[in-house]
């Protein structure tokens, strides 16, 4: 079908081969790369290199990666936070992000900058509520932050489009001012909830030491 191939150069890029690609992008940074795998995938990958977008030349489903031109053909979202205590407001708020782009990336805090954020320590270790977050059906990888400089792992992403929640203290400029830092022009989007009333720290409150099990 015409609609479905890989124009030179990404422009004419089909809703099913930039599926592949953003898969194969965001198993690039550790995720499960859903998409990537299969007869399917195969034959867009192959039409993915044919363009130029993903490489190397032959690489096999489990070996290719985007190239240069076929990430910058990608909207990339970056969503970050505790995510101890996953809840409906997290579930919206994600979705939302996810539909800003291409790829979602959530970055969940170490334990330390959760302890430091939340003045107690999280329920679950790090590794725990990175696997919980990226199970997520609208996540596409997800990683554990950096302890001490937040956009290394911005950096790493590179995302075009930093994506914070309703009830996140970061501001929009402090972003904007971290990402030129590190040589990235990425746009901040202040997500809203229609759940706001729902959150880790009204869920600590209502049950107390209780969900602590102290």
């Amino acid at each position: 079908m015409g609609g479905e191939g890989a124009g030179a150069g990404g422009g004419g890029l089909g809703r099913a081969d930039k599926s592949v690609l953003a898969a194969l992008y965001a198993r690039s940074l550790g995720g499960a790369g859903r998409g990537a795998e299969g007869p399917c995938a195969a034959a867009g990958i192959a039409r993915l290199e044919k363009a130029g977008l993903a490489g190397p030349p032959g690489a096999g489903p489990g070996e290719a990666a985007p190239t240069e031109l076929g990430r910058a053909s990608l909207t990339v979202v970056l969503a970050g936070g505790v995510f101890d205590i996953i809840h409906p407001g997290h579930i919206h708020t994600l979705g939302a992000a996810r539909r800003l782009g291409d790829v979602l990336v959530a970055v969940v805090a170490t334990d330390a900058t959760a302890l430091r954020m939340k003045k107690r320590s999280p329920l679950h270790a790090q590794e725990q509520r990175r696997e919980m977050v990226a199970s997520l059906v609208m996540v596409d990888a997800c990683l554990v932050g950096d302890e001490e400089d937040m956009f290394r792992t911005v950096a790493r992403v590179r995302p075009e489009v930093v994506a914070l929640g309703y009830d996140q203290a970061h501001q929009e400029k402090h972003i904007v001012d971290g990402c030129r830092r590190v040589g990235l022009d990425a746009r901040v989007a202040r997500l809203q909830s229609p759940v706001p009333g729902i959150s880790s720290s009204a869920i600590e409150g209502e049950y107390g030491d209780a969900i602590h099990g102290t």
